[in-house]
């Protein structure tokens, strides 16, 4: 028997409408780089990049790799070295050959300032610190190196003393290679020997600093004018539009009978222009080629000291972008991390909401979050990195570049052309999101290397 006395909820519902949510979808993320970058419209697809002439340099890093449990140089690398630019590829596997492997401690002195520079260092694995003593006898810290880095250079080929000591920060692997191994192919190749006196007897120039222009200034006398000009680079960089691309297919079916009220093919084009972006986005990051991770000039690089990043690193880190630094890019973790270094300190950094939402600045800068930031290493114990950028074209920064205008464009530089129905009824839509990103010039950008994500503190 039924003792109900009214219509149920259940069978009431069978007559309701359901309100309905639009397809929601877990990896959107803020992509605050994208909504940050100033972006360029390209009107040819083509962005060339005019800069003032520079001394040559690498990547400041020499490559080694792994055979068994014995690490060795990889030989082309060692072109990283000026006068070896042109050297054959017989005398680089020479030279390559004549590393040996060292181990070092934690608090290891590796070389001490004054000594003899008869070898030079390859840092495989570790991070050490070079430390000069400074004009009033106190000790100063010049710079934290680390993976692929290697010193002295300058001193190991002249023969000179070393300018300052390097003591080990963490556990390490190092190759190191006497100085009479490369005496040894220098006496033998003439065009090799060329080069090296060329480096030796020249003057000491900044790898990546301007060709300089010759002025005066003063108003006493009348002194000789000097004569000069700008000198440009014979071959600017070009960046040509990149693109992430597929294709959408809908169902005629589900088109016309499952369209209200939410449009099925703008709910499927929407989610797929999500997905477009993301990849835009991590791309603009990592991209082996264009990649702003992977554009950071040697001098623009950084290392924590002690792993996690610091106050101390993070003002490291400004000093290399000191000129209007709009913000530091990094993996939630990365900011986590900081924060905690920040409680330890007791100096938590100041919220500010500029793009939206609560964000961490330190020194005025935001840290704005992106999971597009590399984490390698062990799940919970990895290292990642931190950018700083200034942006724009008329502060010579960072800058987005997309065309001007492409056909059938749904959003800037997005474009969804209709490719037509097949034979099954599906109708395909062709979703492209054209991009590229630029660094104008060198100093516009820097970046915070093998930051731990892991360290936490008892403040009990």
């Amino acid at each position: 028997m039924n003792d109900r006395l009214s219509l149920g909820p259940d069978a009431a519902r069978q007559l309701a409408t359901t309100t309905k949510t639009t397809p929601q979808m877990r990896g959107i993320t803020p992509r605050y780089l994208l909504r940050a970058l100033p972006w360029v419209d390209v009107e040819s697809g083509v962005y060339r990049v005019n800069r003032r002439r520079t001394f040559v340099l690498g990547d400041d890093r020499i490559t080694t790799y792994c055979s068994g449990e014995t690490h060795h140089v990889v030989s082309e690398d060692l072109r990283e070295i000026p006068y070896l630019r042109e050297a054959d590829e017989g005398a680089l596997r020479e030279l390559a050959s004549a590393f040996t492997q060292v181990t070092f401690d934690a608090g290891q002195v590796l070389a001490q300032e004054g000594d003899a520079a008869d070898r030079l260092w390859v840092l495989v694995r570790g991070r050490a610190e070079k430390r000069v003593t400074g004009r009033y006898g106190e000790d100063a810290l010049l710079e934290v190196i680390g993976d692929g880095q290697f010193f002295d250079l300058d001193s190991w080929s002249r023969a000179e003393s070393l300018p300052y000591r390097v003591k080990a920060l963490t556990p390490g692997v190092a190759l190191c290679v006497d100085r009479t191994a490369l005496t040894g192919l220098v006496e033998r190749d003439e065009a090799l020997r060329t080069a090296w006196q060329g480096y030796t007897s020249g003057e000491r120039t900044v790898p990546g600093s301007e060709v300089p222009v010759d002025l005066t200034a003063g108003h006493v006398g009348e002194p000789d004018l000097p004569g000069t000009y700008v000198d440009y680079e014979d071959e600017p960089r070009e960046y040509h539009m990149t693109l992430a691309q597929t294709v959408l297919r809908v169902h005629s079916r589900v088109a016309d009978l499952y369209n209200e009220p939410i449009d099925q093919t703008r709910a499927q084009a929407g989610l797929t222009i999500e997905a477009l972006r993301e990849r835009q986005e991590r791309a603009v990051l990592t991209h082996p080629e264009f990649g702003l991770l992977h554009n950071v000039a040697p001098g623009q690089r950084v290392q924590t000291r002690t792993g996690a990043p610091t106050p101390d690193d993070m003002d490291e880190l400004l000093t290399k972008v000191w000129k209007q630094p709009a913000f530091f890019l990094a993996h939630p973790r990365a900011i986590a991390a900081f924060g905690r270094e920040c409680t330890r300190r007791g100096v938590p950094p100041v919220i500010d909401t500029r793009h939206g939402s609560p964000l961490l600045t330190w020194r005025g800068v935001p840290l704005l979050p992106s999971d597009k930031m590399p984490l390698t290493g062990p799940d919970g114990a990895g290292t990642t990195e931190i950018l700083l950028m200034r942006v724009g074209e008329a502060t010579q920064g960072v800058v987005g570049l997309r065309p001007s205008k492409v056909p059938d464009e749904v959003e800037p530089g997005l474009a969804m052309r209709n490719m037509g129905m097949d034979q099954k009824g599906i109708t395909s839509y062709l979703m492209t999101a054209y991009f590229n990103a630029a660094v104008l010039v060198e100093d516009a950008i820097a970046v915070l290397q093998n930051v731990e994500v892991s360290k936490y503190h008892d403040y009990s």
